[in-house]
């Protein structure tokens, strides 16, 4: 039995800690396994957090390890709001990651404030954003994953202990639920979709989704789909017979205006280029792509209109 170290009870990531040192792979030859640290990357600014200070985490039979991480770049202004959001829940064995792609900004300062409660994070250059969601699928010593990006937040600070005391996540491989989405001036609860209907893009969104990290180890993100990897992913465990649980609740803040938001057409493309075809499935996504096409000229038309010279 490892003795747990409690650093601070007040936080999420600092309630069960050890200075034994997990047994997990860290060959590089075994990409099915984790490391500890990553090996020293282009254009490095820095690395820390617990894991540099001899401080580890463990899983209990009844207490998994839950793997959030973070992938950020340029994000000053909505870093700390993900952080706390991840710090201050209420299960005490989260385990945080934190990939900066080599901000520019007041970024890293903000990630050193918190990293007495980050169990390790990491700035540097990488090639885009699924590249770095990957380096965080080989750093995650966790039973579970999610991805919650710099921006987004977790719906209430009780909703990873409500997931994972209250539902059996036996032989399950992902976990996943509604979302709130975050628009400038209004919010709104989109409710996920049936996974049978995956076929017709998204049905749910990464941040409100937990993957068993046996599962995301051996099928991370394609970094040459540089629109639509998460939707890739989630089709191909799909069409591998993978186990998907809906839990009939609001997992994430989701905030609007992402890529796949503002090249809508080019993300409706890409889904249609990853799933099989046949005519249904033609002629449904020929449709969606002229219904978006036609919304964009009607927003065209409007905004001339309303500032066209009486």
């Amino acid at each position: 039995m490892i003795n747990a170290i409690c650093l601070d009870d007040k936080y999420s990531t600092t309630k069960f800690t050890t200075q034994e040192k997990p047994e997990i792979v860290s060959s590089a030859d075994d990409k099915f396994g984790s490391v500890l640290l990553l090996p020293e990357g282009e254009g490095r600014k820095g690395e820390g957090g617990l894991r540099t200070k001899g401080y580890f985490k463990t899983s209990y039979e009844d207490k998994p390890i839950i793997s959030i991480v973070t992938v950020v770049y340029n994000g000053e202004k909505h870093i700390e709001k993900t952080i706390q959001s991840v710090i201050t829940q209420t299960y005490d064995n989260i385990e945080y990651i934190i990939i900066d792609g080599g901000s520019t900004d007041g970024t890293l300062d903000i990630i050193k404030k918190f990293e007495n409660f980050i169990d390790y994070w990491v700035s540097e250059r990488d090639n885009g954003i699924y590249d770095a969601m990957n380096k965080g699928i080989d750093l995650a010593s966790g039973g579970w994953i999610n991805f919650m990006n710099a921006g987004d937040s977790f719906y209430t600070y009780t909703i990873i202990e409500d997931i994972f005391t209250k539902n059996s996540c036996k032989n399950i491989d992902i976990i996943y639920g509604d979302h709130n989405v975050v628009y400038p001036y209004k919010t709104k609860i989109s409710q996920a979709g049936s996974i049978e209907k995956i076929w017709k893009g998204s049905q749910f969104c990464h941040q409100s989704s937990f993957i068993s990290a046996k599962t995301h180890k051996r099928n991370k993100y394609n970094l040459q789909n540089r629109i639509g990897a998460d939707f890739e992913l989630f089709y191909s465990l799909y069409r591998q017979n993978k186990a998907f649980k809906y839990i009939n609740t609001v997992i994430a803040n989701y905030s609007a205006g992402g890529f796949s938001d503002v090249k809508r057409v080019d993300s409706i493309v890409g889904c249609w280029n990853v799933v099989e075809k046949n005519t249904m499935v033609n002629i449904y996504y020929l449709w969606i792509v002229l219904k978006e096409l036609v919304k964009i000229e009607l927003k065209k038309m409007i905004h001339y209109n309303k500032y066209k010279t009486p």
